[in-house]
């Protein structure tokens, strides 16, 4: 379909669209986006099975509830934030996001502040010095609590608990302050160290009618609206009846299985991380779920051992990160044979090549679902139903 006049003139919202390079698509208007992801879906995929309608926002901004920040020094040696253009350590400095939630920019330009007041250096890369790396600002969705935490390269924080106080008096609305050392240079963005200065360390959000806990680490749905639409889709393509065996693979902090565990006989979860696992365990409480258990280990094996010990998944959920599915975890999924798998994907190549893999060994893919996850960038998730292809005699 060609675009409108209204479409071709059309500039990008954000003043830092050719600096920042985290929204690729700003140059469209949103319903031409949505057309964007919905071809690209069956370009790859409408070879597997029918790609149903791409679900949308009605309002694609302020999506994210989870908002990274970076510090570093600026041409006046003095604190700046914002966002690594690509493949760079150089930082472009970012006022307002038009993506994150709106509590986020007024946070992160105080905390900018109060470094230049209380002498707390930003974190210079190539040298390998200074304190404060960056800001992570998680909100919950449903409860409006805010959790910053300022992660530094020491626990050395200049004037720590003045810092906290004034931070705290500037933004009563911060629920939980943390403080986390990460003396990894190149590593992830977290480290293993955390100091909590104000609250529980914590915040809560509701989904699909549970109520998780999410630390500082927790892996949660960055746009948690449309990760609900997303799990629903999940959901109704598992077509549940109360009695079924479940494997929630990459189970992550349990999101999927939790949602799942009301109309299953029992829920099993699997993830890889031990920290991950403890906030499921901790989430399962939190609901009063019986039905859920959960495993540290990898999924592959974990579900290799479940067949050769005879035991059977009528239903498995798998949420794999963005490099998709192993060969060895996808030769257990068919060795063990459930019933009906849902795939949720953030990543169509990498799907496409699943399906590929699971198609030869005797699935169909019946649905897939496109769900925009993050408005405004190219990237698009996929739930999608597979069963086993039926075979004339």
């Amino acid at each position: 379909m060609e675009p409108s006049s209204t479409e071709k003139a059309f500039s990008p919202l954000c003043p830092h669209y050719r600096k920042c390079s985290g929204c690729q698509l700003q140059n469209m208007p949103y319903p031409r986006q949505l057309r964007w992801k919905q071809a690209r879906c069956e370009i790859l995929l409408k070879r597997f099975g029918r790609v149903l309608p791409i679900l949308g926002m009605e309002d694609p901004l302020r999506y994210r509830h989870k908002v990274q920040s970076a510090f570093g020094e600026g041409r006046d040696k003095k604190p700046l934030h914002g966002v690594y253009q690509s493949s760079t350590h150089a930082i472009v400095p970012v006022e307002d996001c038009l993506t994150e939630t709106a509590c986020a920019g007024p946070i992160l330009r105080d905390i900018e502040a109060l470094c230049r007041r209380f002498g707390v250096l930003p974190w210079n890369f190539r040298a390998r010095k200074g304190i404060l790396r960056h800001v992570l600002i998680r909100k919950g969705f449903a409860t409006g609590q805010i959790m910053a935490v300022l992660v530094c390269a020491s626990p050395s924080l200049p004037r720590r608990q003045e810092f906290a106080a004034e931070l705290l008096r500037l933004h009563p609305e911060i629920t939980t302050l943390v403080l986390n050392v990460n003396r990894d240079y190149e590593g992830l963005m977290l480290g293993e160290e955390e100091t909590v200065l104000f609250g529980p360390g914590y915040i809560e959000d509701t989904l699909c009618g549970l109520t998780f806990r999410i630390s500082s680490r927790s892996f949660y749905q960055v746009n948690p609206s449309q990760a609900q639409r997303l799990y629903q889709a999940a959901l109704e393509m598992a077509a549940l009846t109360g009695t079924e065996t479940v494997v929630d693979a990459y189970c992550g902090t349990g999101t999927i299985g939790l949602s799942a565990a009301a109309k299953a006989g029992r829920v099993i979860g699997v993830e890889l991380s031990a920290a991950a696992v403890k906030d499921a365990e901790e989430n399962t409480r939190h609901n009063c779920i019986e039905n859920a258990v959960f495993h540290q280990g990898d999924a592959g094996k974990f579900l290799l051992s479940m067949a050769r010990e005879g035991q059977r998944a009528d239903v498995v959920f798998l949420d794999p990160p963005r490099g998709g599915s192993s060969p060895e975890f996808l030769s257990a999924l068919c060795r063990m044979s459930p019933s009906r798998v849902v795939y949720i994907s953030c990543n169509p190549e990498t799907l496409a090549r699943d399906l590929q893999f699971l198609s030869r060994r005797g699935w169909k893919a019946r649905r897939i679902r496109p769900v925009d996850m993050f408005p405004f960038t190219s990237h698009v998730e996929c739930a999608v139903l597979l069963t086993r292809r039926e075979v004339s005699r």
